[in-house]
């Protein structure tokens, strides 16, 4: 019986395109890694591909909204997991509380950037971008890292592999950045970023624990 349990458990991971060895409960995959199901790309879709269960973000500017079934796309309070690879010069983020938006960085959420060497942008990974924005990033090229991303309510916990890298609290009334008023939280959908062609990093095991 638990033979079979434990067979169950890993067909189930597989086809919710989960690595079983970090299933987690109450996380639920966005990512098959297969395809884009349940993604659609802005701008320029030929700049987001999946090949060997990696979402790879790689050319013209783009972003990948997720608008599968899960939650309905729309997220207020969540814990938020995934691995992600850079090489040198990478620069991408992954946006929390947005909407999809036809071309144009993001109006709408707040992005956890992702650059790791890129040094013509000086916020590095772990910076909860124009909000609080790190001189040095916690990971590195080339290596499979993750982000958590915890948002309740008025409280934002940004970690990188383990280790908590911003603690932010939205003031009341919000105080959004001046180029981006919608730059406040409130609910959404989770997007990740291909800046430019210079820019290649891959995503995997995307998954999310909705909290309310």
């Amino acid at each position: 019986m638990k033979r079979m349990l434990a067979s169950l458990l890993l067909v189930g991971c597989l086809l919710l395109g989960a690595n079983p060895l970090q299933a987690e409960e109450g996380f639920i995959s966005l990512f098959n890694g297969t395809d884009l199901t349940g993604w659609k790309v802005s701008e320029h879709p030929e700049s987001v591909k999946v090949q060997d269960g990696v979402m790879i973000c790689h050319g013209e500017r783009a972003h990948a909204f997720y608008t599968g079934p899960v939650h309905n796309a729309d997220f207020k309070n969540f814990e938020l997991k995934a691995e992600f690879k850079t090489f040198p010069n990478a620069n991408s983020g992954i946006y929390f509380h947005t909407i999809y938006q036809e071309e144009g960085w993001p109006d709408k959420g707040f992005e956890a950037q992702v650059n790791n060497s890129n040094q013509k942008e000086k916020r590095k990974t772990g910076s909860l971008y124009q909000m609080v924005d790190l001189p040095e990033s916690p990971a590195k090229d080339f290596e499979w890292n993750e982000y958590h991303i915890i948002v309740k309510e008025k409280q934002i916990t940004l970690k990188v592999n383990g280790e908590t890298v911003v603690e932010f609290e939205e003031p009341t009334p919000p105080v959004a950045h001046p180029k981006r008023p919608g730059r406040v939280l409130d609910h959404g959908t989770i997007a990740l970023q291909a800046h430019d062609p210079g820019s290649e990093v891959h995503f995997r095991n995307i998954r999310i624990k909705p909290l309310d």
